[in-house]
């Protein structure tokens, strides 16, 4: 397997799949952890809409996953 830098396909794929599912993209590329943590951080502050801080800080991580998605580089 070639390994693949920011910008290539791989890590646009994962980019879009963490725009619709947080953490997904992560997951992708074979990053558990990342991709747990993304998601769970994520989730539970969109589940507290109502508290308005839960949920900006879920929509900077939501937005920080995809830009890790995006510029991966695997050592």
């Amino acid at each position: 397997m070639s390994q693949q830098g920011q910008g290539s396909t791989g890590n646009v794929i994962a980019a879009i799949a963490s725009f619709f599912f947080p953490g997904l993209g992560q997951l992708v590329q074979g990053r558990i952890l990342a991709a747990l943590l993304f998601f769970v951080i994520t989730v539970v502050g969109y589940a507290l809409w109502w508290l308005v801080v839960p949920a900006i800080i879920a929509g900077i991580v939501h937005l920080w996953s995809i830009i890790d998605a995006a510029t991966f580089k695997a050592d």
